[in-house]
């Protein structure tokens, strides 16, 4: 299985290796956590090979992305963490391509001059073993040796895509073996807390999202003093007794909130700590997603690519980014949604946040029933994002497939995973779109 992504990514790597040194090499890659790593991982070996490169962090790669790049003269187009879903359209670029996918793709053999790598055609479950980073950094790693010390960017990618959840696996497994064996990684177990103090690890905290804590200031600093704890302590001064005190604290709070067990696992779990990139993975995934999905896309790219200078930056981004997702958490808990059969949904002025907000609410806050969806309108288009569980993917649950087959029933597009996934349709067919998936995912979920 994953020999056959590593065939085919010496295949890469020829294709890289045949274009004349200092060639600028084009770069497409989703504006995640996962894809901001993918990014860098590739730019790094293209730049340790010579080469140069161009980079765009998107949102998707739908119509108005592909048209820019058609106009432009490209010799090779990388797309990483997407492609496989528009692989028809890529195919008329007029370039060679190389995507490295682990999304739901619509067909397995693509045109001549398109290299498409895709977890799933290779027998690997892109929903859980595999992600946008993990696979690029087989490529890194096949176009020379050196570049073993990405394997820490490609585990933050997968971290960053969730993959962690329920205990990292498959082919992502193979490249945290690799780089705990190389010493790229150490691990630590113990709960998510980071912050300038323990007040501010607490009032951020968004994923583990703490009902009737998280963003509530009289709340976090009357249980701090219960706890006999000052609340400008830093993570790293408390004591083993105090700490262990208040991560039963928290974790009581989660089995209380009805989390499920694969959330509760990776509330104290083993954490993976880089030297290279200054911190724990999770905090570094924590950090690119806030920037890709706040508007500072070129921030968290910087981060991948080294730049020290970036993390006191990127952390401001993130407080301003989690605050707004705070705030949309509270508005969900006060039940601002709307219900049909087969799921929820609620609207959000960010198409960007309201995927992240759903994910957290559907982990966190709801009960297992039903996915979440986020409806954000546009100009002229609508963005939908949602977000399943575990529980519901073993139940038949199939966002992915939902939204592709809704969408493109009314001309719009959709994808994504089983229990993640995203769509665009037109501003006019939002009554339409939701019947239609509304309809679809009952019957998953009865199947």
């Amino acid at each position: 299985m994953s020999n056959n992504i590593s065939t085919l990514n010496k295949k890469a790597a020829e294709i890289v290796l045949s274009l004349p040194e200092h060639n600028v090499v084009r770069v497409v890659s989703h504006y995640d956590a996962d894809g901001i790593t993918s990014a860098g991982i590739i730019c790094t070996a293209l730049y340790r090979e010579g080469y140069g490169f161009h980079v765009t962090l998107m949102r998707n790669p739908f119509n108005k992305g592909l048209e820019r790049l058609a106009k432009e003269k490209n010799e090779l187009i990388i797309f990483s963490d997407m492609g496989s879903g528009q692989i028809e359209n890529i195919e008329k670029l007029g370039c060679k391509v190389i995507i490295f996918d682990h999304h739901q793709y619509i067909k397995s053999e693509a045109g001549k001059n398109v290299l498409q790598i895709n977890a799933n055609t290779c027998g690997v479950d892109g929903n859980y073993e595999a992600c946008g980073a993990t696979l690029s950094f087989s490529f890194a790693k096949a176009l020379s040796p050196e570049n073993e010390d990405l394997s820490s960017l490609a585990i933050a990618g997968a971290i960053g895509d969730k993959q962690h959840i329920g205990g990292i696996r498959g082919f992502n497994k193979e490249i945290l073996q690799y780089a705990l064996e190389k010493g790229f990684l150490g691990e630590k177990t113990g709960i998510k807390l980071y912050g300038d103090s323990l007040f501010d690890a607490l009032y951020f905290s968004i994923d583990p999202y703490y009902k009737a804590l998280s963003g509530n200031k009289h709340e976090i600093e009357s249980t701090l003093n219960n706890l006999d704890i000052d609340k400008n302590t830093r993570i790293d001064e408390l004591g083993k007794d105090k700490l262990m005190q208040l991560q039963s604290f928290l974790l009581f709070k989660l089995i209380k909130a009805g989390c499920q067990k694969n959330i509760l696992d990776v509330a104290i779990r083993k954490r993976y700590f880089s030297k290279s990139l200054g911190c724990e993975l999770e905090r570094f995934s924590d950090l690119l997603d806030a920037c890709g999905k706040n508007g500072y896309r070129s921030l968290g790219l910087s981060l991948c690519l080294g730049d020290s200078d970036a993390f006191e930056e990127a952390k401001a981004v993130e407080k301003d980014y989690k605050q707004k997702i705070l705030y949309a958490l509270m508005k969900l808990e006060e039940g601002a949604m709307e219900e049909m059969e087969g799921m929820r949904y609620f609207y959000s002025d960010s198409s960007s946040l309201g995927g992240v907000v759903a994910g957290i609410a559907i982990n966190y806050i709801l009960d297992e029933k039903k996915p979440l969806f986020s409806i954000t309108r546009k100009k002229d288009e609508i963005h939908v994002s949602c977000r399943g569980n575990q529980g519901l993917v073993k139940r038949g649950l199939d966002l992915g497939g939902a939204m592709k087959k809704a969408a493109t029933a009314i001309g719009g597009y959709g994808g994504g995973h089983m229990i993640a996934a995203g769509a665009t349709i037109a501003l006019d067919k939002e009554k339409e779109f939701l019947e239609k998936v509304d309809k679809i995912l009952v019957q998953q979920v009865k199947r």
